[in-house]
This record gives structure tokens, C-alpha cells and sequence, in this order.
């Protein structure tokens, strides 16, 4: 699944998490002095460019220079020690490209966050009626924010082409690797089934939850700043009172419950996945059978087989259930949990609309990025399911024994091809 894309998979990875820690830590025990040494110092949320002109400020222009370096260092020591990978363009430097692109993703989200403030806050002055608000001050912000679209649609566009042709090269690898092991595979329980639609599936399945946990953390390291700065303004929580730095733990204590909730919840379901596509393949494969053979797809059977099927889909339907039940109630409350706890800060008059709608941005954002495993939870139980079924499709190839239920769908069919014989 990994090494037929990646070089080394387990050093590339772990080598990748290093670098950027390290290249996070100089920058800003480093760089970001060096920055302000050179007349460019990181400017307040209230200082920064509005629109277009956000990316284009100098410290944010030499973060991206130095972002380009560090990452071109990376490939380039990847490139040079992994030339017999025929795929180390697009998986090192493809890589690296999605990397750079989810944070400018963020970086939009951020210029968006900027903006808010004085847009809310015109608009606070113009329907309480202060003088001096104009039209042109609402085009202009109108336009800045126009500007930031047209940005947001174009880093978009590209996003969604790159990562179209990403993903199809490494199921291209996987397809390539398994077909040149097809003498080992053939026999396995649904094989085409796994090197036609399991591969798809993986690839697709682990390069999003992958794009969203690179922009997760993308989000945070931008955006808890930003929340740390905010919280100078919410001095006082209900039940709890004051406490420093309040929205960051807010956010990082409610995200961790709702994490663990629905990981307590949802125990059950990569298991009953993983058996509904074997059942489900099981069921399918014999009626394949049966289109060419007469002993095959027998009415005995086939109704085991489909009793196997709607038997682990009721089990599956009532897991989910509850399941369910905890997610959804999570995300009934979840929409209002920030209301709740800002309602002193409201009735004390210590926010302006464009403010809160800065903490309301922020705290967002934050929290989603805390929230990973909540927001990617059933997709993590499909792809947990589907990274079985491809171990067990690989330990044919390195001769180690199959799991149970392959070695009995296995042994129906080889025994059927013995009586023939």
C-alpha cells in the first residue's frame, strides 16, 4: 500500500513529522527574529493588511520563502537516495506541493478571519447609527473581500487538479505492484475486487483524512496564536470564572471529550467494516461462480452466504445507532457550546460584533482542528476496514499465513477445483 509509492515509507514518514517540528521550532525561535530584525515585526490582528494585500506583507512573504527551502531541502535529500522509486516525483515532491497548498489554504482562512473585524464593526456603526460611515467603505471591503474569493478559487481549483492526478498515480503504483504478484493473489478471496475498488478506496480515503489532518495542524499552528490573543477579551466563564488563556482551553477540553466520545462509541464499527466486505465479497464471488458453473451458487449456499450479509448488517445497523446518537448530540450542543460560555463576556459589553465574530472565526477553526478524529471518524472506520482486507491481501505475497476467514474461502474454492480435476 505504502512502499509501492513511497520511498521507505516508515523513515520517509517519520522523517517528514522530524523536519517539520524542527523547521517549526526555528522559525520561530529563529527566523521569525531574524524577520523583525530586517524592520519586519509580526504585526497585531487589528494592523494586519485587509484583502489581497494580506499575502503579500512581508514577514507572510518570507514565511512562504522559507516554507519553499525547507521543503525543497527535504525532497531534494529524498530525491537523490530514492532514484530507483519510479514514483518519487509525485510522492515526495507531490507531497510536499499538498503540504505547501493546505497551508496557503489556511493562510486564506486567516486573511478571511482579518477581515472580519472591521467589516462587523462598519457594519455595528451603520446600524447603530454613528456618522462617518460611507458607502465606499463597505465597497472597499467588499472588494477586499472579493479579492480573497477569487485567491480561494484559484488555490481551489488547483488543489482539486493535483490532487486528482496525485491520487490516481498511487493507485497506479499499488495496481502495478499487486498485478506483478498476481500468481501469489489470484486465489484470495475477492483479489480483483481488491486491486480494482480496495486500492481506489484506500487511496482516496487516506489522502483526504491525510489533507485534512496536514491542514488540522496547519490550522492550529496558525490560528492558536490568533486565539491566544483573542482570549484577552473573555475574562470571565460561567460556573468556572476566570481563567488565562480561556478560549484555547475551552477549545482543547471540549474537542478531547467529544474525541473520546465517539472513539468509545464507535469501538465496534472498523471490526463489523472490515467483516461486511468480506461477507459482502464472499457473497458476490460465489455468484460469479455461478454464472459459468452448475455446482456453483447452490441455493444452500447462497442463502449461508446472504444470511452472513444481512447478519452483519443488523449488527452493524445497531452499533451505529448509538453511535449516532452520541454524534449527533455532540453536534447539537457543539453549535451553541460558545454562545454559552461567552454570555458573561456579552452582557459585560466587552466585545464588538466584528470582534466576536474574530473569536467565533477562531475558536472555529481551532476547535475543528482539535476535532479531527470526531470530524473523520467514519471515514477512519472505512479506511481501517479497507487497510485489513490489503493486509491480508499482502501476506499472500510474504508467504505468511492468511487470516482465518480467507483460508476458509480459499479452501471452498481449491477443494471445488480439486473435485473438477
Amino acid at each position: 500500500m505504502f512502499h509501492s509509492f513511497f520511498p521507505n515509507p516508515r523513515l520517509f514518514f517519520s522523517s517528514a513529522v522530524v523536519w517539520a517540528l524542527v523547521c517549526v521550532f526555528l522559525w520561530y525561535l529563529v527566523g521569525a527574529n531574524i524577520v523583525a530584525s530586517m524592520g519586519y515585526p509580526p504585526l497585531p490582528e487589528e494592523q494586519q493588511p485587509v484583502g489581497a494585500a494580506f499575502f503579500a506583507a512581508p514577514s507572510n512573504f518570507l514565511f512562504y520563502i522559507y516554507f519553499i527551502l525547507a521543503a525543497a531541502v527535504f525532497c531534494g535529500f529524498w530525491h537523490v537516495v530514492s532514484k530507483s522509486n519510479p514514483w518519487v516525483v509525485w510522492s515526495v515532491w507531490g507531497s510536499a506541493f499538498i503540504v505547501f497548498i493546505t497551508y496557503f489554504g489556511v493562510q486564506i482562512d486567516v486573511a478571511v478571519n482579518v477581515w472580519r473585524r472591521p467589516f462587523f464593526d462598519l457594519l455595528q456603526n451603520a446600524l447603530g447609527g454613528k456618522p462617518g460611515v460611507t458607502d465606499g467603505d463597505f465597497y472597499g471591503l467588499l472588494w477586499a473581500f472579493t479579492q480573497l474569493g477569487m485567491v480561494g478559487v484559484a488555490v481551489s481549483v488547483v488543489s482539486s487538479f493535483f490532487l486528482s492526478h496525485y491520487l490516481f498515480r498511487w493507485r497506479w503504483a499499488m495496481n502495478n505492484f499487486y498485478m506483478s504478484k498476481w500468481e501469489k493473489l489470484r486465489h484470495i478471496e475477492g483479489a480483483s475486487q481488491r486491486v480494482q475498488e480496495d486500492t481506489m478506496r484506500f487511496a482516496t480515503n487516506l489522502e483526504g483524512l491525510g489533507v485534512s489532518l496536514i491542514g488540522s495542524v496547519m490550522t492550529l499552528i496558525v490560528f492558536l496564536p490568533i486565539l491566544l490573543e483573542l482570549s484577552k477579551y473573555v475574562t470571565d466563564l460561567p460556573i468556572i470564572g476566570a481563567i488565562p488563556y480561556s478560549l484555547v482551553w475551552l477549545a482543547l477540553i471540549w474537542s478531547v471529550f467529544g474525541t473520546f466520545l465517539l472513539a468509545l462509541f464507535g469501538i465496534k464499527l472498523p471490526g463489523l467494516n472490515f467483516r461486511n466486505q468480506r461477507v459482502e465479497a464472499a457473497y458476490r464471488k460465489e455468484l460469479v461462480y455461478g454464472e459459468d458453473r452448475e455446482d456453483r451458487a447452490q441455493p444452500p449456499t447462497v442463502k449461508e452466504l446472504f444470511s452472513n450479509v444481512r447478519r452483519n448488517y443488523f449488527r452493524m445497523y445497531f452499533h451505529y445507532a448509538y453511535f449516532n446518537v452520541a454524534r449527533y448530540s455532540y453536534g447539537q450542543i457543539d453549535a451553541i457550546f460558545l454562545y454559552f460560555v461567552l454570555v458573561p463576556t456579552f452582557v459585560a459589553h466587552k466585545i464588538t460584533l466584528g470582534i466576536w465574530q474574530q473569536i467565533a472565526t477562531a475558536f472555529g477553526q481551532v476547535s475543528n482542528s482539535f476535532q479531527y478524529l470526531v470530524s473523520s471518524w467514519t471515514t477512519i472506520i472505512e479506511l481501517l476496514s479497507i487497510h485489513k482486507r490489503l493486509k491480508a491481501f499482502e501476506a499472500a505475497i510474504d508467504d505468511v499465513p492468511l487470516p482465518k476467514i480467507d483460508q476458509t474461502y480459499l479452501e471452498r474454492d481449491t477443494s471445488v477445483v480439486h473435485v473438477d480435476g
